[in-house]
């Protein structure tokens, strides 16, 4: 991992990871894969290992991204998809060169086309969000809480009743806000 980047907020889906890349939308907004060599670095991290990146697929990874959360907030919302967005998410889809492949472990991992093709990993990012965003997979896209955040995530719990895209930071910093407030209101309550 190279120092002096923010953090990858790492998810169990990987559509949604990968618009977690841009974060604190509505807020101080936080680019995770500011340069080239930050995808390449976050696309091995989730098992996409490429052996570069140019400014060019960068723009088109950003593209992507983008579109994704398009897309998936509009389906959060039961809003029409933007049609802009469904053909990126479409043409990246379809550029893509990977084929699923079972492990020995039993568990599926991704063979691009290429080994420096960042075009064949952004394409199995954008079949994943086709599966989520039509409803292929057990779960709901749902909107951060935050009102800062507001990212898109697919909710797999149990009861579909989460609140943050991620409990470590959205979730952790609601509390916190909460408590405080609590504090400023019962300023005995603390003693």
């Amino acid at each position: 991992m190279r120092t002096g980047f923010p953090d990858f907020r790492l998810g169990s889906v990987l559509a949604t990871s990968f618009t977690g890349t841009l974060s604190e939308r509505h807020g101080n907004a936080v680019e995770r894969i500011p340069t080239p060599h930050r995808l390449v670095d976050w696309l091995a991290v989730n098992g996409l290992a490429v052996d570069s990146c140019t400014t060019a697929q960068l723009e088109l990874a950003r593209e992507l991204r983008e579109s994704i959360h398009a897309a998936a907030t509009a389906a959060a919302v039961q809003d029409a998809l933007p049609a802009s967005a469904v053909q990126v998410i479409n043409d990246r889809s379809a550029q893509g060169r990977a084929a699923a492949i079972l492990t020995p472990e039993g568990e599926r991992r991704w063979r691009l086309g290429s080994a420096s093709c960042v075009e064949d990993a952004l394409g199995v990012i954008a079949a994943d969000a086709i599966s989520i965003i039509a409803g292929e997979r057990d779960g709901k896209l749902a909107l951060c809480a935050s009102p800062t955040c507001q990212a898109a995530f697919f909710d797999t719990s149990q009861s579909r009743t989460r609140k943050w895209c991620d409990m470590n930071t959205c979730g952790n910093r609601q509390k916190k806000a909460r408590f405080a407030a609590n504090q400023r209101k019962n300023p005995r309550s603390a003693e």
